[in-house]
C-alpha cells in the first residue's frame, strides 16, 4: 500500500468528505456482526471516522486503524484521541504488521479500487483474521454511478477520473469485480450485497459537488492529470464549474452504488 499512487490524495476536500463517513452510512452491512469484545482491524482507515465508530460498538474489544499516509494517521489519532479502545498506525496492506489470526474482523472501505493487486491485499487480510472471523470489504463502482439531469462535464469527469485511476494501477469499477477478487483470494464463504449513497437534497448536493469541484482543481487528482497531460487547467476549470452547475439544479440527484462482501473461511 505504501508504494501505491493514490488518485485522490489527501487534500482537505478529500479528507473532509471521508471524515463524514460513519458506520451507518458506509458499513451498515457489517454492523449486525459487531459485538462487545471483538478485535477489529480497519485497513485504509483514512481520517478514522468509521474506525472510531467500530470502537464504540465492540468495546471493550480493541480497534486498530492503519493507513499508508503518516499524515492521515496523525489526523485520525488527534481527532479520536478521546476514544480509549482505538489506535492508529501507519501500515501496508500487503504486509500487515500482525501475526496470523490476530483479529475477529478485518475491514476495508473504498481501498481495493486504488490497489494494483487487490487479490494479494485480500489474501493478507485473510491471513490475519481468526477462524470464524469476517473480512468485510466495500467498493464503489464509478462506471455504475449515475446522475440527473444530464451534465456533459460530469461525463467528462468520469472518463478523466477512470483514465487517471487506471493509469495509477487501480480499478475505478471495483464494485462489480469485488466478489471475484474475494473468491480469488481463497475465501470459501462469500455474502454479497449492495448499498448506495444518494445526493439529492440541497445541502447534500452542494457538499458533494463542492468536494469534487475542489478535488478537480486542487487535489492530487488535479496534480496528476496535469502532470500526465490528461487534461489542461482550462479543462479542469470547466469540469469544476460543471459540478457546481449540477449542484444548483433543483431536481439534481447523484447516485453512488457500492458492492459489499462479507467473507469467511
Amino acid at each position: 500500500m505504501n508504494d501505491e499512487v493514490y488518485s485522490h490524495g489527501h487534500h482537505p476536500s478529500v479528507t473532509t468528505a471521508h471524515a463524514a463517513r460513519t458506520v451507518a452510512s458506509s458499513a451498515a452491512y457489517l454492523e449486525p456482526f459487531l459485538e462487545a469484545g471483538l478485535d477489529v482491524l480497519d485497513v485504509g482507515c483514512g481520517p478514522g471516522s468509521i474506525t472510531a465508530g467500530f470502537a464504540g460498538l465492540v468495546a471493550p474489544g480493541s480497534v486498530l486503524g492503519i493507513d499508508a499516509s503518516a499524515d492521515v494517521v496523525a489526523q485520525a489519532a488527534a481527532a479520536h484521541a478521546d476514544v480509549a479502545n482505538v489506535a492508529f498506525h501507519e501500515g501496508n496492506v500487503y504486509d500487515l504488521d500482525a501475526p496470523d489470526e490476530s483479529f475477529d474482523v478485518v475491514h476495508a472501505h473504498q481501498l481495493l479500487q486504488h490497489l494494483a493487486d487487490p487479490v494479494a491485499a485480500l489474501r493478507e487480510m485473510r491471513r490475519v483474521v481468526r477462524p470464524g472471523g469476517i473480512v468485510a470489504v466495500r467498493e464503489a463502482d464509478f462506471g455504475a454511478m449515475t446522475w440527473f439531469p444530464a451534465v456533459g462535464e460530469l461525463d467528462e469527469w468520469r472518463e478523466l477520473y477512470s483514465a487517471l485511476a487506471r493509469g495509477n494501477g487501480g480499478e475505478p469499477d471495483a464494485g462489480r469485480r469485488l466478489p471475484a477478487w474475494v473468491a480469488a483470494a481463497g475465501f470459501a464463504d462469500i455474502e454479497v450485497s449492495s448499498t448506495s449513497w444518494v445526493y439529492a437534497g440541497v445541502e447534500d448536493r452542494r457538499a458533494h459537488a463542492d468536494s469534487w469541484a475542489a478535488r478537480v482543481l486542487h487535489s492530487a487528482f488535479a496534480d496528476q492529470t496535469l502532470e500526465r497531460g490528461l487534461a489542461d487547467r482550462r479543462t479542469l476549470d470547466r469540469l469544476a464549474e460543471g459540478w457546481r452547475r449540477w449542484s444548483r439544479l433543483d431536481d439534481g440527484v447523484f447516485l453512488v452504488p457500492s458492492v459489499e462482501v462479507l467473507a469467511r473461511g
